[in-house]
């Protein structure tokens, strides 16, 4: 019998990691060695027990999922990492992509799609669910990019990180960056969507799915 497959869980719903673990352990293939809630203990979690797979949300406390992977592969650059996240929007899944994720399926997927994806991933393969694949095949059938899309990975970071309410200050320090750095990251952002005044860049956030539509 071949190993069974280690896998790290971050999510920040304790009820919902419980459900995965019995769900991913029930199939037989993976062993669930370790959990997280922040992007923090992700990354202390990976350093500590190298899991052949790290399952991770993109909606955590603090900074994103997506940061989480970054700062995990710069440790070390060959970690597996498959988003599962409530976001099916094409934006997140490009995100995801480009900073390095091995495989996007949604939440709303079927339970057996997550235990296929952890066995694609760590075979070396990607994996989308049906749902995220055919997303991102209806917005590559527009000839433009939405105006969303012109944000980079850091600047996509900094907006949700404000729009949750923190200051330049506290952006810059959940980042290692400074507050004048952020600042011109912001100023950035405003242009890119935009966005002139609070309200409008609250627009752009809602249309980005970092703020629930009132």
């Amino acid at each position: 019998m071949s190993a069974q497959l280690t896998v790290l869980l971050v999510d920040d719903h304790a009820v919902v990691r419980e459900g995965y673990k019995r769900l991913l352990e029930e199939s037989g293939r993976i062993s669930l060695v370790a959990e997280a809630s922040t992007a923090a203990q992700a990354y202390q979690r990976f350093r500590e027990l190298s899991p052949d797979v790290v399952i991770m949300d993109i909606a955590l406390p603090g900074v994103s999922g997506i940061e989480a992977m970054h700062r995990i592969r710069a440790h070390r650059a060959s970690a597996i990492v498959l988003i599962f996240s409530m976001y099916e929007d094409a934006i997140f899944v490009r995100r995801a992509i480009e900073a390095g994720a091995a495989g996007y399926i949604t939440k709303a997927s079927a339970p057996r799609v997550l235990v296929e994806a952890v066995a694609a991933v760590a075979s070396g393969r990607r994996f989308l669910s049906p749902d995220v694949a055919q997303t991102l095949a209806l917005q590559q059938t527009n000839a433009q990019r939405s105006f969303p899309d012109a944000l980079s990975a850091r600047e996509f970071e900094i907006l949700k990180l404000l729009v949750d309410g923190c200051t330049l200050a506290e952006v810059a320090q959940q980042l290692g960056l400074t507050t004048k750095t952020i600042s011109n990251h912001q100023s950035s952002i405003k242009q890119k969507l935009r966005a002139e005044t609070p309200g409008q860049l609250m627009r752009a956030a809602m249309q980005l799915g970092l703020l629930p539509t009132p």
